[in-house]
């Protein structure tokens, strides 16, 4: 059984050996990105350009590895641009 989140828990302060604990939420993906709302996470969804996600019932959730590998591959596609 988990321990129930504080409600001023920040998600960048769960990071353990870089990635945290458990599965992401979209107001997680606001806070560490600096999003201006949880509609932007759902656009990057429909238009699927953002980091991969999966649903528990009605909830969208993120694994933090794979948010971590979209984050390294959007840097990469960035630095070969710009070259």
């Amino acid at each position: 059984m988990s321990t129930p989140r504080p409600a001023n828990d920040d998600p960048r302060t769960t990071l353990r050996a870089g990635l945290p604990d458990r599965y992401l939420t979209p107001e997680d993906l606001v806070s560490m990105f600096s999003l201006p709302s949880v509609e932007t996470v759902y656009a990057w969804r429909r238009k699927r350009i953002g980091p991969p996600a999966f649903r528990v019932g009605k909830h969208l959730r993120f694994d933090p590895a794979a948010v971590r590998a979209w984050v390294t591959e959007q840097t990469a596609l960035g630095t070969d641009q710009a070259a």
